[in-house]
């Protein structure tokens, strides 16, 4: 293709959907003219959408997961549409959130916060409610933002779920968020999670102190060719990686810190330990 333009769907949001479409309409063999027919669109506007050149609509953006079959869950094109137009998600993050539902295997490290697949609605409320209150993002966008959780966890549930280890640091269990109830309902949610086949669950205690082996949440991904895609992000963005060259020492990083961390068994009995003492 001579005019093909190359894609960095690392450049924006918008950009990232453009690529996601771009991946999955060649993925089927499709050239942007016919996916124009499908949809009722004309290549020319498919290409703008693809390129970045043009925003898409939301008649747009139906149409699309029409034809490619991805109408809800977390690939719908709908859902990612809606976060990147109300902007409350980081950069980067939908991409990722691709790949995870997807994955087979989902490594997850987390500070301050009980990671998002294992928050309880009202803990996920809690924290979008205090982001409204700090003007971060509007009701809209919290509710949304929750909305996406629950569809981000309900993808999990299938007949093959993937294999998710976490490691949460241990301010995880001590942040308070929405008060006791939630809190003590939110500690419960992780105790039974953990009694899953497809779930570990451990904690970094206070006592690694330098040990520790990453001060940002990461989230790796094994995907079914067995090849890992990493994902960081500090406050102002997300990244996506899959550079071996960058994931694997992350990878051993991540095996470095299961090792330094507190066991299963043991990181449940801290849990349970915790939420007795929760009012």
């Amino acid at each position: 293709m001579v005019n093909r333009k190359e894609l960095n769907p690392e450049a924006s949001p918008q950009a990232a959907f453009g690529a996601r479409l771009r991946r999955l309409r060649e993925a089927r063999g499709w050239t942007q003219d016919h996916l124009a027919v499908l949809v009722g669109y004309t290549g020319r506007h498919v290409s703008a959408v693809e390129t970045g050149r043009k925003p898409p609509t939301l008649p747009f953006v139906r149409k699309i997961d029409e034809a490619l079959g991805t109408g809800g869950g977390t690939e719908s094109f709908e859902r990612e549409w809606r976060e990147v137009k109300h902007g409350s998600l980081l950069e980067g993050f939908p991409e990722y959130v691709g790949y995870e539902g997807r994955a087979v295997e989902i490594r997850l490290f987390e500070i301050g916060l009980v990671p998002g697949l294992l928050q309880t609605p009202e803990y996920a409320r809690a924290l979008a409610d205090g982001d409204v209150q700090r003007g971060a993002i509007t009701p809209e966008q919290a509710a949304e933002r929750v909305s996406f959780l629950a569809a981000r966890q309900e993808a999990l549930v299938r007949p093959r779920p993937p294999m998710v280890l976490v490691v949460m640091d241990e301010s995880c269990l001590h942040h308070a968020v929405g008060g006791p109830e939630v809190m003590s309902a939110q500690l419960q949610r992780l105790v039974e999670v953990a009694s899953l086949p497809n779930w570990i669950i451990q904690v970094a205690p206070f006592g690694i102190g330098a040990r520790r082996a990453f001060n940002l949440p990461v989230n790796l991904l094994t995907l079914a060719d067995r090849s890992v895609v990493a994902y960081a992000e500090s406050q102002a963005q997300g990244h996506v990686e899959r550079e071996t060259s960058f994931v694997v020492p992350m990878l051993t990083a991540y095996h470095q810190l299961q090792g330094e961390s507190l066991s299963q068994a043991a990181a449940v009995a801290k849990i349970s330990q915790l939420r007795k003492g929760t009012p």
